[in-house]
Protein backbone atom coordinates (compact mmCIF):
# COMPACT_ATOMS: atom_id res chain seq x y z
CA UNK A 1 0.00 0.00 0.00
CA UNK A 2 1.49 3.32 -0.99
CA UNK A 3 1.61 6.36 1.24
CA UNK A 4 -1.42 8.13 -0.28
CA UNK A 5 -3.59 5.03 0.05
CA UNK A 6 -2.45 4.60 3.64
CA UNK A 7 -3.22 8.23 4.47
CA UNK A 8 -6.65 7.90 2.84
CA UNK A 9 -7.32 4.78 4.91
CA UNK A 10 -6.32 6.59 8.10
CA UNK A 11 -8.55 9.55 7.18
CA UNK A 12 -11.46 7.14 6.69
CA UNK A 13 -10.78 5.64 10.14
CA UNK A 14 -10.71 9.10 11.70
CA UNK A 15 -14.02 9.95 10.00
CA UNK A 16 -15.53 6.77 11.43
CA UNK A 17 -14.26 7.73 14.88
CA UNK A 18 -15.69 11.23 14.46
CA UNK A 19 -19.06 9.72 13.53
CA UNK A 20 -18.98 7.47 16.61
CA UNK A 21 -17.97 10.39 18.81
CA UNK A 22 -20.86 12.46 17.43
CA UNK A 23 -23.22 9.57 18.05
CA UNK A 24 -22.07 9.27 21.66
CA UNK A 25 -22.32 13.02 22.15
CA UNK A 26 -25.93 12.91 20.93
CA UNK A 27 -26.69 10.04 23.30
CA UNK A 28 -25.09 11.99 26.14
CA UNK A 29 -27.27 15.02 25.38
CA UNK A 30 -30.34 12.82 25.28
CA UNK A 31 -29.39 11.16 28.57
CA UNK A 32 -28.87 14.56 30.16
CA UNK A 33 -32.34 15.64 29.02
CA UNK A 34 -33.83 12.41 30.39
CA UNK A 35 -32.03 12.89 33.71
CA UNK A 36 -33.24 16.47 33.92
CA UNK A 37 -36.82 15.26 33.48
CA UNK A 38 -36.31 12.62 36.17
CA UNK A 39 -34.78 15.16 38.56
CA UNK A 40 -37.68 17.55 37.94
CA UNK A 41 -40.16 14.74 38.66
CA UNK A 42 -38.32 13.89 41.87
CA UNK A 43 -38.28 17.52 42.92
CA UNK A 44 -41.99 17.81 42.22
CA UNK A 45 -42.65 14.73 44.35
CA UNK A 46 -40.43 16.00 47.16
CA UNK A 47 -42.14 19.39 47.15
CA UNK A 48 -45.57 17.75 47.28
CA UNK A 49 -44.50 15.63 50.24
CA UNK A 50 -43.03 18.67 51.95
CA UNK A 51 -46.25 20.63 51.39
CA UNK A 52 -48.33 17.79 52.81
CA UNK A 53 -46.04 17.62 55.82
CA UNK A 54 -46.27 21.39 56.34
CA UNK A 55 -50.06 21.10 56.25
CA UNK A 56 -49.90 18.39 58.92
CA UNK A 57 -47.69 20.66 61.05
CA UNK A 58 -50.19 23.49 60.66
CA UNK A 59 -53.06 21.18 61.59
CA UNK A 60 -51.09 19.97 64.61
CA UNK A 61 -50.59 23.53 65.81
CA UNK A 62 -54.29 24.26 65.50
CA UNK A 63 -55.61 21.17 67.33
CA UNK A 64 -56.29 20.69 70.98
CA UNK A 65 -53.78 18.85 73.15
CA UNK A 66 -55.97 15.73 73.22
CA UNK A 67 -56.32 15.70 69.44
CA UNK A 68 -52.61 16.33 69.05
CA UNK A 69 -51.75 13.27 71.09
CA UNK A 70 -53.83 11.22 68.65
CA UNK A 71 -52.18 12.88 65.64
CA UNK A 72 -48.65 12.43 66.92
CA UNK A 73 -48.15 8.86 65.70
CA UNK A 74 -49.40 9.78 62.22
CA UNK A 75 -47.19 12.85 62.29
CA UNK A 76 -44.14 10.79 63.20
CA UNK A 77 -44.89 8.24 60.43
CA UNK A 78 -45.26 11.05 57.91
CA UNK A 79 -41.92 12.50 59.00
CA UNK A 80 -40.22 9.11 58.66
CA UNK A 81 -41.71 8.63 55.18
CA UNK A 82 -40.70 12.11 54.11
CA UNK A 83 -37.16 11.64 55.40
CA UNK A 84 -36.88 8.30 53.60
CA UNK A 85 -38.17 9.81 50.36
CA UNK A 86 -35.67 12.65 50.55
CA UNK A 87 -32.83 10.23 51.22
CA UNK A 88 -33.81 8.03 48.27
CA UNK A 89 -34.15 11.01 45.95
CA UNK A 90 -30.76 12.37 46.98
CA UNK A 91 -29.11 9.00 46.33
CA UNK A 92 -30.52 8.89 42.81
Amino acid sequence: MDRDAYVDKMKANIEQWNAKISEHEAKTQEAQADMKIKYEEQLKEMRAQRDAFEKQMKDARETSEAAFDEMRSGFEKAWANLSESFDKAMKR
